[in-house]
């Protein structure tokens, strides 16, 4: 059997929060059904935030109830803090995100605080996410280079990315934000992290914003790296980082990882059939590149 590598699939949120057109509760769960459809089994489905502050995220309730509950499927949705992580428990998440940064002039701009402050504010979060069974995913932005700082120090990205893991974040996300990580860099970043963290424990989260993410995924299985998040048809982007294009696309990760003979449990053609839903509901064209090749230009395809 072909080595397992997990995909956690963070289109649903990360990919869907930008967006400047309201998204309805019903094209949400139509999404998460195909991608469940397609063999996808984790998924960050929506982030329990103020729809003040993140009007993509309404409805983040009603999402977590309706969409289908199916034997080895996980549902994770992003709780930045206690009144989030109330609401993530009602809605029956088994599992929650808490989000910190390599770049403190990324936190001050970002959330108005210092790396370590912010960590903190998590404490209490993942502390009572936990006793209440919960697991909980730290991930860390700016790894590979801040839009404000340039380049981090990759012992920095270690340090953040052990306290959270001290905390009881049982996985850790490392996000190149900016895109401009290369499969050099990335070795030196994962180099660090492994010296004080288990590869296991990692997992790759690379925006395609000059192209390289899938050579870091490449890079990153060589160093032993495991898991990997990405968005169905490249959505997302982060709206602190100038020219951050989006998330690498889930269908151009796991047509990778299937030519290299991984095994990821994902139908290929029923990815993209849930890439050109989601591509036609925003009117858009798919950003990933196998999906346009293997559809033969019928990037809008309803399904």
């Amino acid at each position: 059997m072909n080595e397992f590598i997990k995909i956690v699939e963070v289109g649903p949120r990360d990919g869907l929060q930008n967006e400047q057109q309201p998204i309805d509760v019903d094209t949400k769960v139509g999404l998460v059904e195909r991608l469940v459809a397609a063999g996808v089994t984790h998924i960050e489905a929506t982030s329990f935030v103020s729809p003040k502050w993140v009007p993509q995220m309404a409805g983040s309730a009603e999402v977590m109830r309706c969409v289908p509950r199916a034997a080895g499927v996980h549902y994770s949705a992003l709780a930045p803090n206690l009144k989030g992580l109330e609401a993530a428990m009602a809605a029956g998440c088994e599992e929650v995100a808490v989000f910190g940064a390599a770049s403190e002039s990324f936190s001050q701009r970002n959330i108005n605080c210092s790396v370590r402050e912010s960590l903190e504010r998590f404490r209490s979060v993942i502390e009572v996410a936990r006793e209440n069974k919960l697991r909980v995913r730290g991930y860390v932005s700016c790894v590979l280079g801040c839009p404000y700082e340039g380049q981090i120090a990759p012992e920095k990205v270690a340090e953040v990315a052990v306290i959270m893991s001290e905390m009881g974040c049982y996985e850790i996300s490392l996000g190149d934000t900016i895109g401009r990580g290369n499969p050099n860099t990335t070795r030196l970043v994962l180099e660090a992290c492994i010296r004080r963290i288990p590869a296991a424990q990692l997992a790759g989260h690379y925006h395609d914003t000059y192209s390289m993410a899938v050579a870091n995924i490449v890079a990153s299985l060589e160093m032993g790296v495991r898991t990997f998040d990405s968005s169905v048809s490249g959505l997302g982007g982060c709206p602190y980082a100038l020219g951050a294009s989006g998330n690498v696309a889930t269908e151009d990760v796991v047509y990778l990882l299937q030519s290299l003979g991984y095994d990821t449990g994902i139908d290929l053609q029923k990815l993209i059939e849930a890439g050109s839903f989601i591509s036609s509901a925003l009117s858009r064209e798919t950003s990933s590149r196998v999906a346009r090749a293997m559809s033969g230009g019928a990037t809008h395809r309803a399904t």
